[in-house]
């Protein structure tokens, strides 16, 4: 580490070469990971919010719940430790009095009962409590600037809903979602009727025991109920979307190591002579070795903890609309993944340094 460290300091403009490549691919690949997470959870994180281990759909709709249509009649043939009522329908609204495309908002409501355990948590204003009010994702405040007492008009719809309160994360396929009663979802996708069991609901959602679908008991061949994981992995786009960020990432990772590997190996040959008479002078092959890797993994420490830095900084100041998050398990892995892939490049150097012929090289 003594000799490592020394011959940084020496040679300073180079090593900040080596640590500025490692400061740019880090920070790239943490903030891709910060997008990728971001991203994915706005696919889901008002599903999340239920805890449900189960959702009920109709046979027909292939796990799409903009496809399920149920009475309410069929849905009370659903039973389970704790069941809730959801209606889903994804909608554009607009401040009242605001036109112009840039007004218009996609939405997604969700009709629920205030009294099952789907109701979100509101963190400002109040619960809504009748069909023409709605909680609705704090995200339209801000990046829309919506508040508290503003009516929304829906597009396509003479219906108008006023905002009561908010809630947070609560998105779905990337819209903020606006609960609201069962009632006022009718009237939003469908036609006005009272809460009876001639309205329709889009989905039955089951809590009990985790992971398992046991509890649940359906009394109706039209309805299945899919596991909430399975169900999650079936929105459109999210596998395909994970998936692709996944692959860059791990691609983005095996060029870094490349990258460091080379570099460290290029290093090695320029010091072969300098190796040479170190190895004269009869300090070991393991010592030479050892500085050579610890060399390597004092670069990648500071590269990738400088490219980190900047990534936390970064995320402090990006805006609202950015679907950036922050997951501190995920940034821990790719920390040790960086580092750990680092060092492994330098073990091929080491073969450099273990054939230098002392006699060769001096000569």
């Amino acid at each position: 580490m003594f000799l490592a460290w020394k011959e940084m300091n020496y040679s300073k403009t180079r090593f900040a070469l080596i640590i500025g490549v490692l400061v740019l691919v880090s920070y790239l690949v943490y903030f891709l990971v910060g997008l990728a997470y971001g991203l994915a959870q706005d696919n889901r994180t008002s599903i999340d919010k239920w805890e449900a281990d189960g959702i009920v759909l109709t046979d027909e709709s292939n796990t799409n719940i903009n496809m399920s249509m149920m009475t309410l009649e069929q849905a009370k043939e659903v039973s389970g430790e704790e069941i809730a009522f959801l209606g889903q329908a994804p909608s554009v609204v607009r401040k009242a009095g605001k036109t112009g495309e840039d007004a218009k908002i996609n939405v997604t409501f969700f009709g629920i009962d205030a009294n099952q355990f789907i109701m979100p948590e509101v963190i400002e204003g109040e619960a809504f409590s009748g069909k023409d009010e709605v909680v609705a994702d704090i995200s339209l405040k801000e990046e829309e600037g919506i508040e508290i007492g503003d009516v929304l008009e829906l597009a396509g719809n003479d219906k108008e809903v006023t905002v009561v309160g908010f809630t947070e994360n609560a998105k779905f396929n990337v819209a903020p979602v606006l609960y609201t009663t069962i009632p006022a979802f009718q009237e939003v996708r469908f036609e006005a009727v009272d809460d009876s069991d001639n309205g329709r609901i889009s989905a039955v959602v089951v809590r009990g025991e985790a992971g398992s679908l046991d509890n649940i008991q359906i009394d109706n061949d039209e309805l299945v109920a899919y596991p909430i994981k399975d169900y999650i992995n079936k929105i459109p786009g999210y596998t395909a979307q994970v998936l692709t960020f996944g692959l860059m990432i791990g691609f983005l990772v095996v060029i870094a190591a490349v990258v460091i590997g080379i570099f460290i190996y290029v290093l090695t040959l320029q010091k072969t002579s300098m190796f040479g008479v170190m190895k004269a002078q009869g300090i070991s092959t393991r010592y030479i070795s050892a500085s050579v890797v610890a060399q390597t993994f004092l670069l990648a420490a500071v590269g990738v903890g400088i490219g980190l830095i900047l990534t936390v900084l970064t995320a402090l100041v990006l805006p609202a609309a950015v679907p950036y998050r922050t997951n501190v398990v995920f940034l821990a892995g790719i920390t040790i993944l960086l580092v750990l892939v680092a060092v492994l490049g330098a073990l091929f150097s080491v073969r450099t340094v273990v054939n230098i012929d002392p006699l060769e090289a001096i000569g």
